[in-house]
């Protein structure tokens, strides 16, 4: 396997930009790899379940190539990462939300890549390859995973109240209102709701689970003017009439599961409970929900449409090299085996470990363009998922540091949600003000 050139490394160094200098002496002229370090420490953001599945595809790894990996699951990833990055001393390689890629490079916690030095590079699309693209036009970190959001429906509750597969926002919202209200688990309590929604600002939830409904009405968060700056587009009348229909969920009794405007996504087990019917998420719970309320009853649906487009939201995992690490070659040997058809399959997979544990999907979408998702996992509703994310789906900028834009628009969407009598146009002019300041801070604008 060839080296990156050395000045990709060295050029990490250039971008930091957060006051956290890491120290970089590895290039390939100098890479420290030895028979005597043959170990990798790996990190990802895991639950238990995931967690166990990445175990399945390191052991997989460590017996082909004999490379050891002191693999490290943490649920406070970012925090973590901060502190091992305040003592210079980051992950080998880090696995983590791709939309996170321009907040890494701008705080020079990883390296930039070589791609055609990846073998198995040609396997990935070159779509796929150019959302690794950071503003400086160099790629950062390998492909890992893909998914697109998709809504969640309980499929015996829908039948036994005789709606069909909403298509519209408004059959959606007849829908939840319908599993709130005439009691579709037959127990004779007023005991279900109808959606699920992890409604809270922390970290952002908000505006994960709310921006397919305004990129649905035909609005936009940031335009980008395609010269390396970004223009604020949020205070719209699509971007009004979408949060319009997101607070009226809201403030409609039963429609949403009571008090979601402080849930995160670990504070909303209602969907697996079976006591709500409609979870607009990841594919990754699919696995989840199938063990819980049994396979037959989980429906997946294609996004229903507001009234510009049915577009959701997308996102996927990354293979980021830390800046820190002396361990290139291992870094590479570990990223082309991850990408390999083989691991990607075996990350897909749902099993019982040894232990016990039933392993949850860590590649949704395989990168590869030799895997087929179906196939691999003989379920039809990932081709659904496949589908969605090829036809309609649209995530966050990457490249940019998108962070605290994130966060400006999940405060400003959950103030709008918390408050029946809020004023929608003022509360976007807010989130406007706030994005050009952030902009302008980035010097974006």
């Amino acid at each position: 396997m060839k080296n990156a050139p050395c000045p990709n490394r060295r050029a990490a160094v250039a971008v930091l930009a957060a006051g956290v200098l890491i120290a970089l002496s590895a290039c390939s002229g100098d890479d420290e790899s030895s028979a005597e370090d043959a170990t990798l420490e790996v990190w990802t953001r895991s639950n238990a379940e995931a967690a166990a599945s990445y175990q399945l595809v390191f052991d997989a790894f460590t017996e082909e190539t004999g490379i050891e990996i002191d693999y490290q699951p943490v649920q406070e990833f970012d925090t973590q990462l901060q502190a091992r990055a305040g003592q210079g001393d980051l992950p080998d390689v880090l696995i983590n939300d791709a939309s996170s890629l321009g907040n890494y490079v701008a705080q020079g916690f990883v390296l930039p890549i070589d791609r055609e030095s990846i073998e198995g590079h040609d396997e990935i699309s070159d779509e796929t390859w150019e959302q690794n693209l950071g503003t400086d036009g160099a790629y950062y970190g390998v492909p890992w995973s893909r998914q697109a959001n998709i809504t969640f429906i309980r499929k015996d509750w829908r039948e036994e109240l005789g709606y069909d597969v909403p298509t519209t926002w408004e059959e959606l919202s007849a829908l939840a209102e319908a599993f709130a209200t005439e009691d579709p688990n037959g127990s004779g309590e007023d005991d279900t709701y109808g959606m699920v929604v992890p409604g809270s600002a922390q970290a952002g939830y908000i505006a994960r689970w709310g921006n397919s409904y305004l990129w649905q009405a035909g609005a936009e968060i940031l335009e980008d003017n395609g010269d390396g700056t970004f223009t604020s587009a949020i205070n719209s009348p699509e971007a009004a009439e979408a949060m319009g229909w997101i607070r009226d969920q809201f403030c409609t009794p039963g429609i949403v599961v009571p008090g979601s405007v402080n849930l995160t996504t670990a504070e909303t087990p209602f969907f697996g409970e079976g006591t709500a019917g409609i979870y607009l998420t990841g594919p990754y719970n699919i696995s989840t929900f199938d063990l819980a309320v049994g396979q037959e009853n989980v429906e997946i649906i294609p996004m229903p449409a507001g009234p510009a487009s049915s577009t959701t939201f997308a996102e996927g995992e990354t293979i980021y090299f830390g800046a820190s690490s002396e361990k290139e070659d291992l870094q590479k040997q570990l990223a082309e085996f991850l990408i390999s058809p083989d691991a990607q399959e075996i990350a897909m997979q749902v099993v019982e470990t040894d232990s016990g544990m039933t392993t949850q999907p860590v590649v949704r979408l395989p990168v590869n363009q030799n895997v087929d998702i179906v196939e691999v996992t003989g379920d039809e509703r990932w081709g659904i998922v496949q589908d969605s994310y090829i036809a309609d789906s649209k995530p966050f900028p990457w490249s940019i540091d998108f962070l605290p834009f994130r966060q400006i628009l999940a405060d400003g969407m959950n103030a709008m949600a918390s408050d029946c009598n809020s004023d929608i146009e003022a509360g976007l002019a807010a989130i406007d003000e706030q994005f050009q300041a952030q902009l302008e801070s980035q010097d974006l604008s």
